[in-house]
């Protein structure tokens, strides 16, 4: 009987702490992947709002300062609360059942600062210290980083600061150099912990110069703050060799004691001619000792990058069947659709890669590599080059002459094509393949996931003496490149009424079998109903930076840019649900048990950059309560197809006054021509 209780408290042990999502990535190595079973295929069709919160920065704050808004934020499930970050820095703990505020921090940034990468708090960090006694005030610590690079310690009990962190419970991290503006230097994702130390990296703003902020992953002690290590991707001979960063969500191996740092190209983004050679560990999955910051190693995805494909995705850490006995690996996705799987020990490819040439003759003064790594075993999440075939837009027709035009009219050869002063077409764009979001891995059916991007960039060097007084056109992003020949423009390659060139689908759930290296299915995620005129809603895919959560009710859980999270089926990719949300939830979901029930919650404040509606809420489901009445119409929206189902009519006829009316100026444009 002694031996059964045993075996009960080790299964306990074992299963508490998976029931929670207590890191970013659901755990400390990102598999997003929760045990979970009470939600599954048979009832997630019954899913109903359990709750919804909202911050109140968008009626406490000015709309010009809501409009650089980006909420990524995924909460954590520890110390009995939901705990989550605003764009602007508040830390605010939740009932994990009602919704109900706890406490709230305000790090009191100035909205004054134009952040580079615009107000965003991807997540938060919690550490417990062992040494601490029970009950002691910061026992149960939140890390949190800032847009304006400060560290932050708080109590995860009552949000209050850490006094005896830092400088009373903070750390202002030091750029090394004077910055061009409040703003250019900032943290983005979250901390990360593991034996006693938190490490956290830096977000710089891209293409302004050469000389960019020193981008070194810094380690702090994580009980006082004290500093512990310093690592820079790049040795820096001079100020003109270009800057590294990591600003994607680290991982930690917290038994083998290492960090691992996903890397960003070096400054600037698209010329690399004061940089030679292979920019040693930018672009590159690193490797650390988490206590001292020695460098263990460090594996590079791409040599000299001059087409931003940073990798902008958490490292996942797994234990996967490679067909040769399980091993555990670091499986790194790339902006270009590569899945790299990396044995966690060595850092050396679990299957082949391959050294392939790729398209020369760069821009004057461009030193390209001639090769470049192509996984060989596991395929590309998505295409990887964009030809006339592919060019299709919204609608079959409409605005596909501007793209015909432009990809005759540019440099367009593959991947790894160089920016050139004609343009450069780069397909997947810069942000497309996967982003931050990064990949999920169910363990259990040993299935990998990712949200994928299909769109392009046209990128353009312009040469130095006609960048002064240069004014990009509509649409273009424009970066001096300060130091360097050349600046650049950059924009989506787009038809005339603004989708992206390619046919859709321009957003896909994509699953793998790593052992069998085959793609399992790909699913469209998003339609156009909340981006386009009037409404309308076609099954198109919306552009996914965020991620998926999976559980093992065998169920994938992701948002989209339109105002729905949905569910599919972990193995054949059937969309099973969908549920309404205020505004599109750019983030990554999570779930959690609390008092016998399962929550899957989201959070739901749009995306700047993705033009979408912005809003301040986070959003829970669950399954409904015994007699809880569910009214027909929510139960007609919230399933596939019910949000169409109930704008049919008037969808249909404005797509067709849409259609009748692009029709009638076409036949206008025709007539005064002749």
């Amino acid at each position: 009987m002694r031996s059964l209780f045993r075996l009960l408290a080790a299964l306990v042990l074992c299963v508490q702490p998976a029931l929670a999502w207590e890191y970013w990535g659901g755990d400390r190595g990102g598999q997003r992947f929760s045990p979970l079973t009470q939600i599954t295929a048979d009832n997630v069709g019954t899913l109903v709002r359990g709750w919804e919160f909202r911050t109140g920065d968008l009626d406490a704050r000015p709309p010009e300062v809501m409009k650089r808004t980006k909420f990524e934020v995924t909460p954590l499930f520890v110390a009995d609360s939901l705990i989550f970050c605003t764009p602007f820095n508040e830390v605010i703990a939740l009932d994990p059942g009602s919704g109900a505020q706890k406490w709230r921090f305000d790090p009191k940034i100035s909205m004054a600062q134009r952040p580079a990468n615009r107000f965003v708090c991807r997540g938060v960090a919690h550490w417990t210290d062992d040494r601490a006694a029970e009950g002691a005030a910061c026992k149960s610590r939140i890390f949190t980083g800032t847009n304006d690079t400060r560290l932050i310690a708080l109590d995860a009990r009552t949000g209050k600061p850490c006094a005896d962190f830092g400088n009373g419970g903070e750390i202002k991290i030091d750029a090394g150099m004077k910055l061009e503006w409040p703003g250019e230097f900032q943290i983005t994702s979250a901390p990360v912990t593991g034996r006693g130390v938190v490490v956290v990296g830096s977000a710089i703003g891209d293409n302004r110069r050469v000389d960019a902020p020193v981008g070194a992953v810094r380690a702090f002690d994580a009980r006082t703050g004290q500093p512990r290590w310093i690592f820079d991707p790049l040795v820096h001979d001079s100020v003109e060799a270009g800057h590294s960063n990591v600003w994607a969500p680290m991982s930690v191996d917290e038994e083998r004691g290492l960090v691992f740092l996903p890397t960003t190209s070096p400054s600037p983004d698209f010329w690399g001619g004061k940089r030679p050679g292979n920019d040693e560990h930018a672009n590159s999955v690193v490797a650390l000792r988490i206590e001292t910051g020695e460098l263990v190693w460090a594996f590079q995805t791409v040599h000299h990058d001059v087409w931003d494909y940073d990798l902008p995705a958490q490292p996942t850490l797994a234990r996967i069947d490679t067909g040769n006995g399980m091993r555990d690996v670091v499986i790194q996705p790339t902006k270009q659709g590569f899945v790299f799987v990396l044995d966690r020990d060595t850092g050396k490819p679990v299957w082949p890669v391959e050294e392939r040439a790729v398209p020369q003759s760069g821009a004057e003064g461009e030193k390209l590599s001639p090769t470049q790594p192509f996984p060989t075993h596991v395929p590309p999440l998505l295409t990887q080059r964009m030809t006339a075939d592919d060019v299709g837009g919204m609608l079959p027709g409409i605005g596909s002459a501007a793209c015909e035009k432009l990809l005759a009219q540019s440099r367009n050869e593959g991947l790894y094509t160089p920016p050139s002063t004609q343009g450069t077409i780069v397909y997947p764009m810069t942000g497309g393949g996967v982003n931050w979001g990064s990949a999920a891995f169910d363990p259990v059916n040993q299935i990998l996931l990712a949200n994928v991007s299909h769109a392009a960039h046209l990128i353009t060097l312009i040469p130095r003496d006609q960048a002064k007084g240069f004014n990009p056109p509509p649409g273009h992003d424009f970066g001096q490149q300060q130091g360097a020949p050349f600046a650049m423009s950059r924009a989506l390659a787009s038809t005339e009424v603004g989708s992206p060139c390619n046919k859709p689908p321009w957003g896909e759930t994509v699953a793998v079998d790593l052992k069998a290296g085959k793609v399992l299915w790909h699913s469209t995620v998003g339609t156009s109903e909340d981006l386009a005129p009037l409404g309308i809603a076609l099954n198109t895919g919306t552009p996914l930076l965020n991620g998926v959560a999976i559980t093992a009710g065998g169920l994938v859980f992701t948002g989209a840019m339109d105002a729905y999270l949905r569910a599919f089926d972990v193995k054949s990719g059937k969309q099973l649900w969908l549920g309404r949300l205020p505004v599109p939830g750019v983030a990554n979901p999570m779930t959690y048990l609390w008092k016998g029930e399962q929550y899957v919650v989201i959070g739901a404040g749009g995306h700047s950059e993705g033009g979408t509606s912005i809003g301040d809420s986070v959003v829970a489901f669950r399954l409904p309560r015994q007699g809880e009445a569910v009214s027909p119409l929510a139960r007609l929206i919230d399933r596939p197809g019910g949000r169409l189902t109930v704008k049919a009519v008037a969808g249909g006829l404005a797509l067709v006054a849409l259609v009748a009316s692009l029709c009638r100026w076409r036949r206008s444009r025709r007539s005064r021509s002749a």
